[in-house]
């Protein structure tokens, strides 16, 4: 597995790359500087989101332009990638933060960090199997349903 940082230049984040190849980006490394409402565009999230995730410590600083406008770069995109995933896996938004905090405490925290993980891939299985259960029910009914329309007519008494 790869590690990538993923934070702005003045703070520098590790984020376990996820087994498959990263995101394209839309820009070269070097000139990967997006406004917030590029990245709102690219990544699907608004820009108050964005903001959020700034304000309560989700998303590490944001570099921002002589004017104040934040500028994120290829590994702010990288981040938000992987907060993405933590958000599909239906892990808490506070578990998220204690996460990115633990990010930015360093390497000491890498046991924590797995905990976390592996907290939540324990709830991602059970909901895969409550899935799974809930998809045999279907499959059944509605091979109930194939093969009723299928049966010859009965002849009336």
């Amino acid at each position: 597995m790869t590690v990538m940082e993923s934070a702005s230049a003045s703070t520098s984040v590790k984020v376990d790359a996820c087994a498959t190849a990263p995101p394209a980006h839309p820009r070269p490394e070097g000139h990967d500087r997006y406004t917030i409402s590029e990245v709102a565009a690219f990544t699907g999230l608004t820009a108050h989101t964005l903001r959020w995730y700034e304000r309560i410590g989700l998303m590490p600083h944001v570099d921002r332009s002589h004017t104040g406008q934040r500028r994120f770069t290829n590994r702010d995109l990288d981040w938000l990638s992987f907060v993405g995933k933590l958000r599909l896996t239906g892990m808490p938004v506070a578990d998220m933060v204690r996460y990115a905090e633990l990010l930015r405490e360093g390497e000491h925290t890498f046991e924590e960090r797995q905990e976390l993980l592996e907290a939540t891939r324990r709830d991602v299985r059970t909901r895969i199997a409550e899935l799974q259960d809930t998809l045999a029910v279907l499959d059944y009914k509605i091979d109930f349903y194939a093969s009723a329309r299928r049966a010859p007519e009965r002849p009336s008494a």
